[in-house]
């Protein structure tokens, strides 16, 4: 549906059974696999695609990150990271590196930029304001 009707193409089709995180995108905030879940399940809930990503504080730290570390290689698998590490951000502004290796897991990415993509999710972290209580 987002490729094919809408014409978003950042958002990759992988496995196509939520296994490679290629398709990664979010529903009211949180990471989901696009491959597996049916249109009609969405209702009214609210998709994010990579194409609306740095409409927040936190998109906009990870998409920076990203570029500042050249995270990315042959880029298959980036949209899908991203949308994991801002998902991920989002719920956990300070992340632990085992925070990170567990929230980005699930997502391959066959160049092996695993430390790179872990590097910048820690350095996205450090520029995104927590809000006082």
């Amino acid at each position: 549906m987002l490729r094919d009707v809408l014409g978003l193409y950042g958002t990759k089709f992988g496995c196509g059974a939520g296994l490679c995180g290629a398709c990664t995108v979010h529903q009211d905030g949180v990471a989901i696999r696009s491959c597996i879940t049916p249109v009609e399940s969405v209702g009214a809930q609210r998709i994010t695609t990579i194409e609306g990503i740095g409409a927040t504080a936190v998109g906009q730290a990870v998409q920076k990150t990203w570029l500042e570390l050249d995270v990315v290689q042959c880029g298959y698998c980036q949209s899908g990271q991203i949308m994991s590490a801002t998902a991920l951000l989002a719920a956990t502004p300070r992340p632990t590196p085992a925070d990170i290796v567990g929230g980005m897991s699930g997502n391959i990415c066959r160049c092996g930029t695993y430390v790179r993509i872990q590097a910048a999710v820690q350095r996205a972290a450090t520029l995104i304001p927590i809000k006082a209580a």
